[in-house]
């Protein structure tokens, strides 16, 4: 148990040092740009680093073994870092929405747009990878904290592959039309993950049809015995 936990730390401080690098080179495309889209982008990412930290220290206080105030362990903080996360992802859409009108309602051109395209990509596919790994890994030793971060770090990868798409049209109003589209979408990813931490947080009870499925396992396993 102690070395899963090691491993799931070990992730989390990759998803750390992932947000760190994605953030420089975010801003610096925002930068060199002066589009609201990267800038946007940039902003998430910073949500993306919080959010590691957060989940970091939740992961660790849920390893500490059971005591006389909490009779069943810690397990459950984990559950309250994707909380913590789901909202943060909130955060992030509301910055880039509001970026996103004040730059529709004063459009700008964009400028060095291919250092910024660069830049851009190769924070995505750093996002990529490391969001996949920490799905992956997540699923594997069922940790919610692994699972929320991944999740997040995705949203991160939509966000720039629109923004880059936008870039690459020259279309000063898509740049703004981009980011808002992208915002409303990680409102809805922020929300999943808010209902399904709180869930599980509360200890709800299973859909009707996952509960009809146990108790048919179960009747299989009566009638064979």
């Amino acid at each position: 148990m102690q070395k899963e936990q090691k491993i799931i730390e070990r992730f989390l401080l990759l998803s750390i040092a992932a947000a760190i690098l994605t953030i420089a080179l975010k801003t610096a495309a925002a930068y060199l740009t002066g589009s609201v889209g990267f800038l946007s982008d940039a902003l998430e990412s910073v949500v993306n680093l919080v959010a590691a930290i957060v989940a970091l220290i939740a992961t660790r206080i849920a390893a500490k073994p059971a005591d006389a105030n909490h009779n069943f362990g810690h397990g459950k903080s984990e559950y309250v870092s994707a909380l913590v996360e789901g909202a943060m992802i909130f955060v992030a859409a509301a910055m880039i929405i509001y970026t996103a009108i004040g730059r529709l309602l004063d459009p700008a051109p964009l400028e060095q747009v291919g250092i910024g395209l660069f830049l851009s990509i190769a924070a995505t596919l750093i996002n990529l990878g490391v969001g996949l790994a920490l799905l992956k890994a997540g699923k594997r030793y069922r940790s919610a904290a692994l699972n929320a971060d991944g999740h997040h770090l995705l949203t991160d990868v939509w966000t720039t592959v629109g923004v880059v798409a936008a870039a690459f049209t020259g279309w000063f109003w898509l740049d703004p039309v981009i980011a808002l589209l992208v915002g409303v979408n990680i409102l809805w990813t922020g929300y999943k993950l808010l209902q399904q931490s709180l869930s599980n947080l509360i200890s709800e009870a299973l859909p009707p049809e996952d509960v009809d499925v146990v108790k048919a396992v179960i009747t299989d396993f009566e009638a064979e015995y």
